[in-house]
């Protein structure tokens, strides 16, 4: 069963957004994880670079199936979570604690065209 955590932001590409501050964390959700099954390669963009909302930024492999990660926000990565470039399986393991990049946001207004969890949850459910 798939978790849905209060307080994220969810993409309908299945993307969450961790906000602390000035920053947000983001990677798989839980739903995602399940659905993809053993992750065994993430594709991060670098740091610096910068993302886009609704825009491709890197991809996650599993045994059944490449899915690209699309950016839920717009910011510029300032950090990649690097344990997922030798211990992909973490994002099985937890996806909500497992982020895959964190970005300074551009633009935080981009936010509330995100869905929270009871929306999230409802997506995923039908």
């Amino acid at each position: 069963m798939a978790r849905f955590i209060e307080g994220l932001y969810y993409s309908e590409s299945h993307e969450f957004v961790k906000v602390e501050g000035e920053y947000g964390y983001i990677g798989i959700t839980d739903y995602a994880q399940n659905a993809l099954g053993n992750v065994v390669y993430v594709d991060m963009p670098e740091v610096d670079d910068d993302i886009t909302a609704g825009e491709e930024f890197g991809a996650v492999e599993s045994v059944k199936a490449a899915s690209d990660l699309n950016a839920p926000v717009s910011g510029t990565v300032v950090e990649v979570n690097t344990a997922l470039e030798d211990t992909p399986e973490l994002i099985n393991q937890d996806a909500f604690a497992n982020w895959i990049i964190k970005v300074k946001l551009s633009d935080p207004s981009e936010l509330e065209s995100l869905m929270d969890a009871k929306a999230y949850e409802e997506m995923c459910n039908k």
